[in-house]
C-alpha cells in the first residue's frame, strides 16, 4: 500500500541512511551511492558532499537526482523522492554539525565534524525540490 503525503514525509524525516542516484551519462547506468541526508516535513531534502566529488560533478550536470531510503525491519517500507536542484551553496560548520547531530550519539559529534572538517575537505549544500514520491508499506511479513 502507498503511504500518504504525512506518511512519507515522516518517514523519509527518520535518519535512515539514503541512496542517491543520479545519471552518469548516455552509455553509463546511474551512479548510486549512499548517503546522509537532512529533511524535516513539507521541506526541501539536502545532502553535503565534496566540492570535488564525482557526485556533484553528475548532479550539476543532471540538475536532479533521487534519494531512496528503506527498512526491512521489522517491517518492509521505503521511500523515494526525486526532483529538481533548487540550491547550491558553501556547506558550513554548521551544516555537518546538524547532519553529523542527525545519525550520531550527541557524545560523537563534535569529533566527527573536527575529523570530517580536516580530513574531507571542502563540502558543498545541494538542496532538491521534492516533485516525485514513490513509496510502499508492506507491513510487518
Amino acid at each position: 500500500m502507498a503511504l500518504s503525503k504525512q506518511e512519507r514525509e515522516t518517514f523519509l524525516a527518520q535518519p535512515h541512511i539514503a541512496a542517491l542516484s543520479v545519471e552518469a551519462g548516455p552509455d553509463r547506468a546511474p551512479l548510486v551511492v549512499p548517503i546522509w541526508y537532512q529533511y524535516a516535513p513539507g521541506g526541501k531534502p539536502w545532502i553535503l558532499t565534496g566540492t570535488s566529488s564525482r557526485k556533484l560533478e553528475l548532479i550539476r550536470a543532471a540538475g536532479r537526482f533521487t534519494l531512496m531510503v528503506e527498512t526491512v525491519e521489522p517491517e518492509i517500507k521505503y521511500v523515494a523522492v526525486s526532483g529538481d536542484v533548487v540550491d547550491y551553496s558553501d556547506g558550513t560548520r554548521a551544516d555537518l554539525t546538524e547532519m553529523s547531530a542527525r545519525y550520531l550519539p550527541a557524545d560523537k559529534v563534535a569529533g566527527y565534524v573536527e575529523m570530517a572538517t580536516r580530513e574531507h575537505g571542502h563540502q558543498t549544500k545541494v538542496v532538491l525540490d521534492p516533485k516525485q514520491w514513490v513509496s510502499l508499506d508492506l507491513g510487518s511479513l
